[in-house]
């Protein structure tokens, strides 16, 4: 079990590091091109949810994010533990939330450096930060989780 909670602190503690690498030496909107023009780090703030949503909504990314961590905490001992892949995907899901509520906690907004820019479409992605690409990564693990349960499910019928 303590396996799955360092992942979760590993997430926080990268996400705080390269959060702070940012916040002392960049300027805020100041561009660094790593591989021009599809990857940069921007240094970018956001006082809402994802793409800017509920800017200003503070009180209820506390409550929402409270709930959230007490969800996953109690998903994780019911379910996450018989299945490695669940408790992998709870853990990141439960380190990028943290990581973005330390943001908000004690710098009243969140600290988003990645740029990516995706070449085929042309499209410009929104700015993220490590937390973030642990949500995402927990959601596509979960959907495979899902994906497997269910197969696995359907052998046992047959």
């Amino acid at each position: 079990m303590i396996f799955y909670y360092a992942i979760a602190a590993l997430v926080i503690g990268l996400d705080q590091l390269t959060k702070w690498l940012i916040v002392k030496n960049m300027e805020l909107g100041e561009h660094i091109a790593i591989l021009d023009p599809y990857i940069a780090l921007l240094s970018h703030r956001n006082r809402g949810a994802a793409w800017g949503m509920l800017e200003g909504k503070m009180w209820l990314f506390f409550i929402v994010t409270i709930v959230v961590v007490v969800a996953i905490i109690y998903f994780f001992h019911t379910e996450g533990k018989k299945d490695q892949l669940l408790g992998v995907s709870l853990m990141l899901l439960l380190g990028g939330a943290i990581g973005n509520f330390i943001d908000r906690l004690l710098r009243g907004e969140v600290v988003d450096f990645i740029s990516v820019l995706i070449p085929v479409i042309h499209y410009d992605f929104p700015i993220f930060n490590v937390a973030d690409a642990a949500l995402t990564i927990a959601v596509i693990l979960i959907l495979l989780h899902v994906v497997f349960d269910e197969k696995k499910k359907k052998k046992k019928v047959s």
